[in-house]
Formats: structure tokens, sequence, C-alpha cells
């Protein structure tokens, strides 16, 4: 299912593609999810074992906690946040050919947004924590010689980052598609196997490798 949405802007016409509007409308389901969360927690007791959404919810958080204690150290907790909120929507984002939509992964735009955010966060504690003569002495380790290349690895992340997740989604969303106009009316006979590999196994672990390598990435500036 494809929803694009044409827009005029000074006298030219556009057309936002439809892994942009289902960028949109995954951020407004999170936002809706989120409310309704909230709103159940304030009416929770306390002292109650949490139940339902409540408990999927609460183990979610632990997981992620757990995962920002392990990879970032314990003293990085406030990060914990910004990690479950991109662990949400990238997963979200690459399961959501599922439902018969583009995932917005697919599209490198959106990736590279999403590592772009990755690096300006990095460059922006190794500056918070090095100063500014320290953030400038960085690319000069181990050996002065070497701060050409140690400036290309640096812009070679968010290129890296975003191509690893883009490449992943979007060859499962070619493969599938090459197989449902191969097999025609067959094809929901033998797809359902792989669906399981190319959108849940894979978007799953690319979900969990970008936010391993956003932790790894920011964890390491800010020591």
């Amino acid at each position: 299912m494809k929803i694009e949405i044409p827009v005029k802007l000074f006298g030219k016409d556009f057309l936002i593609p439809d892994t942009i509007v289902n960028s949109w409308i995954i951020l407004i389901i999170l936002t809706i999810f989120a409310l309704i969360v909230n709103s159940k927690i304030k009416k929770a007791e306390a002292g109650e074992k949490p139940s339902g959404l409540l408990n999927v919810v609460e183990a979610l958080v632990e997981f992620v906690d757990g995962l920002v204690k392990s990879t970032m150290g314990p003293d990085k907790m406030f990060f914990a946040p910004y990690i479950l909120t991109l662990i949400m929507f990238l997963l979200v984002a690459n399961l959501f050919g599922l439902i018969g939509f583009t995932p917005p992964t697919s599209d490198y735009s959106v990736t590279f947004t999403l590592a772009l955010m990755t690096f300006f966060l990095t460059q922006y504690y190794s500056f918070k924590t090095s100063g500014f003569l320290g953030y400038f002495k960085n690319f000069t380790e181990p050996m002065a010689f070497l701060t050409p290349l140690n400036i290309i690895g640096e812009l070679a992340n968010p290129i890296s980052l975003s191509f690893r997740l883009f490449g992943n989604i979007l060859s499962g969303v070619i493969i599938m598609g090459l197989l449902y106009s191969a097999l025609g009316y067959f094809a929901p006979i033998l797809t359902p196997v792989l669906h399981a590999y190319f959108d849940v196994f894979s978007g799953v672990l690319q979900t969990f490798i970008f936010a391993m390598l956003t932790m790894i990435f920011v964890g390491g500036a800010m020591d």
C-alpha cells in the first residue's frame, strides 16, 4: 500500500514519498501509544504488580535500561529514554512491511537522518567531555600524521551506519516484491516463512544493531 501526498510549493509540484508519510504514521501511532501508557501509569497503584500492557512496557524499559547500563555504563542511564524511543521507532518501521506498507527504513533519507542524529550526538558529547582543545586533539591520536584518517573515519560512521540499516531492509523489500510478482496467487502460501526472516528476524536484528552502535559511539565519546 502506497500513500503519497502531492504538494505545491513556490509554484512547483512536489510528491512526498510513501516512506516519509509512513514515518509520520508511525510517529502518530507511537505518540498515541505513549499517551495510553501514561494514562494507565497514572491510574496504577504503586504497590500493585503491573499487568497487561503495563507489564509489557515495564519489561521493555527494564531491558533497555539493562542494555544501556551494560553498554554505556551506570553513569549514563539518562541516555536510556532516547535509546528506548529509537528502538521503538525502528522496530515498528522495520516491521511495517508486514501489514502491506513500505518500511520507512527502506528509504535512505530516513536511515541517513537517524545516523546523522547519532553522529551529532557523538560529536556533541565528545566536545562536551573533552573541551574545545581536547576535542580537536582527539583527532591527532595516537599520532598526528593519522589526523586525516581519523577525520575520514569519523565522517564514515554515519554513512556505514545508515547504509547497513537501509541495505538490509531495502533488500528484503525488493526480494519479497519479486517473489510476490513471480508466485502470483501462490504467494500467500509460500512467502510467510520468508516474511519471518526478511521482515521479522532481519527487522529486529537491524534495530538491535543500530541501537547498539549508537550506544557504543556516543558512550565512547562520553568517555
